[in-house]
């Protein structure tokens, strides 16, 4: 059996890892991959957003299946392209990928399905976006529309600080046409989750709840990243929660898609935030989560492939998931600057050191070969993850593998599944 995974980040490398130790032992492939999975996976230099050069690898090696990682090859309608072709792929359609490509359509969706969420409205023009953000007043939050590389959101704590937002959007640009459109969002208090699903088109299947650490320092400060960290599972989501968001938010979104004629196919990611009043969405996303994923893949017992494949066949019952009961921890280590200007090329030490303690998994995320070492090649480098008996185990396993590694300018939060940890000794 051939699978492409494509992606070269963290989420990849995990999702290489999970696959390449099915029972059926696949030949994977990864496009374009890391340092990472190139010990475990068939590099395909091919970059995620080369479209034309996927499919012509694809229509040449024909793989039994194609997983598609990141969001843009998604919304730029991969998986129509291969599924037109007769390839076998994991991951929606470019119209449903849209509620992750647009946060209008999103949002529109989800009101027209009666899921909860925050009140919003969208503005192209900085004047008006300014006026009904004052109306509302802080905190606030400001979202570009489109794909922003996990950056166009700004939950913003004063006017000042929206009206900056708005015009970095608006005016100057920062998010060139992904910002063209922003969405002014009521800021909704809570502690967040994510709960992700397999979807067949028909049946949901909840995988179990994680929780991503989004501010780049200690204790929520500094500005968002693409994610610090994450642990599974996540306790503010209770069992009685859970049944509530299959019916409320998955359900109720599946329902609609279907009444637009748009199937779901993949993975559907709710991003949401836990208020008093019970959970609300803060935004869908149409693949697995990072550095989610890294958290999640470790928790499954077993196989994943026939998961997938159920996806595409529109089989999938929830006994194609079996979890284990020990939690996961992932930390993430940054290079130096990131979510800024940061620089690549530092030698990375003590990855084998790490990878030698019980449960540890070393998730490649922004890393390269150079002269036969590994090397920093992005933001977040490295995805630090380790299993324990419960969250304060696999937290301190975690940490003392991040304490085996080390690479000029490293930065990593100290904090992740803390708070969760406390909670849970209460």
């Amino acid at each position: 059996m051939k699978i492409l995974v494509i992606g070269g980040g963290g989420r990849e490398h995990a999702l290489v890892w999970k696959l390449a130790g099915d029972s059926r032992r696949p030949q994977v492939f990864c496009a374009p991959g890391n340092a990472g999975t190139s010990r475990i996976a068939v590099p395909v230099q091919v970059a995620a957003e080369d479209s034309d050069g996927l499919f012509a690898w694809a229509q040449a090696q024909r793989p039994d299946l194609t997983v598609i990682g990141p969001e843009v090859p998604l919304c730029d309608g991969l998986a129509d392209r291969f599924n037109a072709a007769g390839l076998r792929v994991f991951g929606p359609s470019q119209a449903a990928a849209r509620l992750e490509g647009s946060k209008a359509f999103s949002k529109d969706v989800m009101l027209a399905a009666g899921v909860p969420t925050a009140r919003a409205d969208f503005f192209t023009a900085y004047e008006p976006a300014a006026a009904f953000m004052r109306k509302v007043g802080a905190p606030i939050v400001i979202k570009a529309d489109g794909l922003a590389a996990g950056k166009g959101v700004t939950v913003c704590a004063t006017v000042g600080e929206a009206e900056a937002a708005l015009k970095a959007a608006l005016v100057q640009r920062v998010f060139g046409d992904a910002g063209a459109r922003v969405l002014v969002e009521e800021c909704l208090q809570g502690e967040e989750v994510s709960v992700l699903a397999l979807v067949d088109g028909e049946h949901v299947v909840l995988l179990d709840s994680a929780q991503d650490h989004k501010r780049v320092f200690d204790r929520d400060a500094g500005p968002n990243t693409g994610g610090m960290g994450a642990y599974s599972p996540a306790p503010v989501f209770t069992d009685s929660w859970r049944a509530w968001v299959l019916e409320q938010v998955f359900g109720r979104m599946l329902a609609e898609l279907r009444r637009r004629a748009i199937p779901y196919k993949g993975v559907l990611y709710a991003g949401l935030m836990m208020t008093a009043a019970g959970p609300k969405v803060l935004e869908f996303n149409v693949r697995f989560g990072d550095p989610e994923t890294q958290a999640i893949l470790p928790r499954i017992e077993g196989d994943l492939i026939p998961a997938l494949e159920a996806c595409v066949d529109g089989t999938l019952t929830p006994a194609h998931l079996r979890w284990k009961h020990e939690a996961c921890v992932c930390v993430v280590m940054a290079a130096g600057g990131y979510p800024g200007a940061y620089r690549k090329g530092a030698p990375i030490v003590g990855l084998d050191a790490a990878e030698a303690l019980p449960g540890v998994n070393v998730f490649h995320a922004g890393t390269a070969m150079r002269d036969g070492r590994v090397v920093t090649a992005g933001g977040r480098v490295l995805g630090v993850t380790a299993l324990g008996g419960n969250l304060a185990q696999a937290m301190e396993n975690a940490y003392a593998a991040v304490g085996k590694i080390s690479f000029e300018g490293a930065h990593y939060r100290r904090d992740i599944a803390a708070r969760a940890v406390t909670r849970k000794t209460m």
